[in-house]
């Protein structure tokens, strides 16, 4: 995977650096979510893969199956792409996008796990905190996971901060053990 990130990384930088300077980081997000699930789906990775047909093809066929979903300069971004033999890391490119996007907009997506479900206003404590804690703005995603038993679990990129009661018990367990 390191290596699709690193073949994906410039395109993603150029992709996102033109969608900045045009102010358009909300559709190029939206368009290169479309592309990336195109170039996931099955039929058209057969198609990509096809020798008998040229780079423009490619960029021409799935364009084509985009429809009007791509504007101008997401049309030349694959064709660009296509030249280069890297339509098959748009899911990348996207995913690499949207990473630079939350930097550039001081967001970050927080998923809450509660063993029960949370009323609004302690999702809105939790989300205030967080918010503070993380210098961005926090956009919250809750989902109930009923073998926490209780407490919850917040996770955000790379960071994960176990405070349920599963999480703790596992930690004593460990702890006896060693």
């Amino acid at each position: 995977m390191a290596e699709l990130s690193t073949m994906a990384r410039p395109y993603a930088k150029a992709a996102f650096e033109y969608a900045l300077a045009s102010s358009a980081l909300a559709e190029w997000s939206k368009m290169l979510a479309t592309a990336a699930a195109v170039a996931n789906s099955e039929n058209v990775g057969k198609l990509l893969a096809s020798p008998s047909l040229t780079t423009e093809q490619q960029a021409q066929a799935f364009i084509d199956v985009c429809g009007d979903e791509l504007n101008a300069g997401v049309q030349n971004f694959i064709r660009i792409l296509a030249e280069n033999k890297r339509l098959a890391l748009l899911p990348v490119v996207s995913e690499l996008f949207e990473a630079q996007k939350a930097i550039q907009e001081k967001t970050v997506d927080v998923e809450l796990i509660t063993a029960f479900p949370l009323d609004s206003e302690s999702e809105q404590r939790l989300a205030d905190a967080l918010t503070k804690k993380l210098e961005r703005q926090v956009k919250v995603h809750s989902r109930e996971d009923r073998s926490l038993i209780g407490g919850i679990v917040v996770r955000t990129g790379d960071l994960v901060i176990d405070s349920s009661v599963r999480g703790r018990l596992a930690k004593l367990a460990e702890a006896l053990h060693s």
